[in-house]
């Protein structure tokens, strides 16, 4: 890795952020390095829970080797994407700021938008996966095998998305550094049962984890159609690298931690994933017990520890709850920066005199993830996966299109190796991406319907582009 980056711990020319914040927004307010590591993990991963359906899809074998390859391939490129970004450009909005100033206010605009669009369906899941677990202890809020609930049901979930959302907002409102603490905390309460887990695991059948895999390896009949079937789960739960650069204006000495929260972050998450999965699949590697109905929770349950399974899903709870939580704070970032850009509403951009925190951009978003999080989310996925590609593409062109026009900016953390390692990380990604876009318009099961969505919400993306800029420029002429 040596070879590929260089650090400068020189000073950059700016701290990146709006002058309206840097003027109220204290040090003393800001994120730490700790707390940025730790806020990064939740954003990206959140510990093993999300990966449990790719040993049931795939097999234990490419599971691993999926695990393994992924963040190489996918993870690692990104952050370091986002590291030299970060560090040149430590602005309030992260992305939208690059896009911007590398390709146009339009493509930044867009690259706005399509985000916004992504965290809309993206956000709102983990209070629904909550209330999944939740009924580990309260059965009565669990969905029928039909998968359609009874209006009590119905409305007793909602009310639990709610109620986390919005202690969600109010943590978030506290500021930027509360919610860091938050993470620094949590990380513990779901990484120690993940660690408990695993020692029970391992000690119950120490060669199981080879067996299995052997086993999968023998009997894989189609590796290719397995291989496109995982990438799709496991990319999904190595995504997230680029979102935490929209709070890069709120956080303490940004251009240097940045960069080393990321290097730390990209390993934790691997063995975060990769360590709970091959202790379970030690013990059972059966599909039912490794899908969205069961998961960790009830494979702990098969160790004969009757206290393990309960606290995996009381761990669960904390890491969906944390997850959130660091979603909403880079989420409500983005329209604070399009505002204060003039590209939204400027009313989004209105910061709370207390604590510094986009209050109106922040209720905003807890608004919609309240009313995304009533809905199912299972056809959705296409549309969140398209927008998520498409605006992560736009950062890559940008990091690629900044690399030409502007050669001389300052850049405390550079990959190095030229154009051609510059180039090579970009692709990785995209053929990575192009294979679980060609993966899911390629199940049967998916609505392809879903398309329209995705077309109408890309007009009315550029609809809205024009409009703002007619907007602005009558403001600028009067």
């Amino acid at each position: 890795m040596e070879n590929l980056i260089h650090v400068s711990v020189a000073p950059t020319k700016s701290n990146g952020i709006t002058d309206r914040i840097a003027r109220t927004l204290k040090s003393s307010r800001k994120l730490n390095f700790i707390g940025l590591v730790s806020v990064i993990f939740f954003t990206v991963s959140g510990g093993g829970f999300g990966v449990e359906t790719l040993v049931g899809k795939t097999g234990a074998f490419w599971a691993v080797v999926l695990l393994l390859i992924t963040p190489i391939f996918w993870s690692l490129p990104i952050a370091l994407m986002v590291s030299e970004m970060s560090s040149a450009m430590p602005r309030e909005g992260g992305y939208f700021i690059w896009v911007k100033k590398a390709l146009g206010d339009f493509w930044g605009f867009q690259e706005g938008w399509w985000k916004m669009c992504f965290s809309a369906v993206d956000m709102a899941i983990f209070p629904v996966l909550f209330v999944s677990y939740l009924s580990f202890f309260v059965p009565s809020l669990s969905l029928p095998e039909s998968g359609s609930a009874s209006w009590e049901v119905f409305l007793g979930r909602w009310g639990v998305c709610v109620a986390v959302i919005f202690a969600g907002f109010l943590v978030n409102y506290s500021g930027v550094r509360f919610v860091g603490y938050n993470a620094i905390f949590n990380i513990g309460l779901v990484l120690i049962p993940f660690l408990i887990f695993s020692f029970f695991g391992f000690t119950a059948e120490p060669t199981g984890a080879l067996v299995a895999v052997q086993n999968s390896f023998n009997s894989a009949n189609n590796p290719a159609a397995l291989i496109a079937v995982g990438l799709a789960t496991v990319m999904w739960n190595y995504s997230g690298w680029d979102n935490v650069s929209t709070f890069a204006g709120e956080v303490n000495d940004a251009s240097r931690n940045y960069p080393r929260a990321l290097m730390v972050a990209v390993p934790l998450t691997i063995l975060a994933y990769l360590i709970p999965v091959t202790a379970g699949i030690s013990v059972t590697t059966d599909p039912e017990m490794w899908s969205d109905a069961n998961g960790f929770p009830a494979i702990a349950d098969q160790f004969g520890v009757w206290w393990l399974g309960p606290l995996i899903a009381l761990a669960a709870l904390i890491s969906m709850w944390s997850l959130f939580n660091s979603q909403l704070l880079y989420v409500s970032r983005v329209p604070f920066a399009m505002a204060e850009a003039g590209w939204l509403p400027k009313g989004l951009s209105r910061l709370s005199q207390r604590t510094q925190t986009p209050i109106v951009a922040l209720a905003v978003c807890c608004l919609v993830s309240a009313v995304f999080s009533g809905l199912p989310f299972t056809n959705l996925v296409v549309i969140a996966i398209i927008f998520y590609v498409g605006a992560l593409s736009l950062q890559f062109i940008s990091f690629l299109k900044l690399r030409t026009t502007n050669p001389d900016m300052e850049r405390p953390f550079l990959v190095r190796g030229g154009w051609p390692v510059a180039i090579l990380i970009t692709v990785l990604p995209a053929v990575f991406a192009s294979v679980v876009i060609f993966a899911t318009l390629s199940d049967p099961e998916n609505n392809l319907k879903q398309l329209y969505v995705v077309g109408g919400a890309v007009l009315a993306g550029i609809g809205f582009y024009f409009w703002r800029r007619s907007r602005i420029r009558t403001s600028n002429d009067s």
